[in-house]
């Protein structure tokens, strides 16, 4: 048995009155609704469907100070959204296991729900194979089919972005995308283990075999220096907390 909204008695509008006046507005139960449909079709894992802002946990004793920056970064951003943040995202780096997803995660489902944005969500190496998969002539869906939601959404969040092995080809579809929704000053949330530069101190040109690979490494340095462009750069650091609290067990 459907059940029927005490408030609008399932017309999906509410009268309000207020100075005299009377006025027509959505129901609750309808803003719910439509955000319900959006944030199914953002295509969010049903690992991180649980993530929020207000479920990320910043407050272990272990936990380093740049967490807690992090979350209050995340917060200011929605609230400022759109006027505030317009063309602008969030590039958030930082080690396996800090929260980067998590966090995402929690800025698209708030940005969904209390700003009534619409948003996707896809896995940056997700995403590089079904565009290789659309040049095999077996498959249906074309390159452009693929990559129009990830050009067109209004937010869109790109986990982690440098995953795959860097080639020429990966280079120019990293290319196409990032330069595309920075065009179109659209807002892109893009999570990362990858530092965003190389240590203080290190030679330009120093080769990777003598250091740890950076972003830039993976997904060429242009590229790189574009995102310093449309993202502002959050770091997260601390140890791996899926190790220290989410360890899979069968007790």
């Amino acid at each position: 048995m459907i059940e029927i909204c005490p408030i609008c008695e399932g017309s999906g509008l509410q009268v309000i009155r207020q100075d005299g006046k009377q006025f027509v507005r959505d129901c609750t139960c309808r803003v719910q609704r439509r955000a319900a449909r959006m944030l199914e079709r953002a295509h969010i894992p049903k690992r991180y469907e649980h993530c929020s802002l207000e479920s990320y946990e910043t407050n272990f004793p272990s936990s380093h100070r740049t967490l807690g920056a992090a979350h209050l970064r995340a917060r200011k951003f929605v609230e400022g959204y759109p006027v505030e943040t317009a063309g602008t995202g969030l590039l958030l780096t930082g080690s396996i296991g800090v929260g980067k997803t998590h966090l995402a995660v929690g800025i698209l489902q708030a940005l969904v729900t209390e700003r009534g944005a619409t948003g996707l969500f896809f896995d940056y190496r997700d995403l590089l194979k079904q565009v290789q998969n659309s040049y095999n002539r077996q498959v249906s869906a074309t390159e452009l089919e693929i990559l129009a939601p990830v050009f067109e959404a209004e937010v869109l969040v790109l986990d982690e972005l440098g995953a795959s092995k860097p080639t020429d080809w990966v280079w120019d579809t990293v290319a196409h995308i990032l330069n595309t929704r920075y065009n179109d000053r659209r807002t892109t949330i893009i999570t990362t283990n990858y530092a965003n530069m190389g240590p203080l101190g290190a030679e330009p040109g120093t080769r990777v075999s003598m250091r740890e690979e950076t972003l830039g490494d993976r997904i060429g340095e242009r590229m790189r220096s574009r995102l310093q462009e449309m993202c502002v750069v959050v770091e997260m650091q601390g140890e791996d907390f899926r190790q220290k609290v989410k360890r899979a067990s069968f007790a």
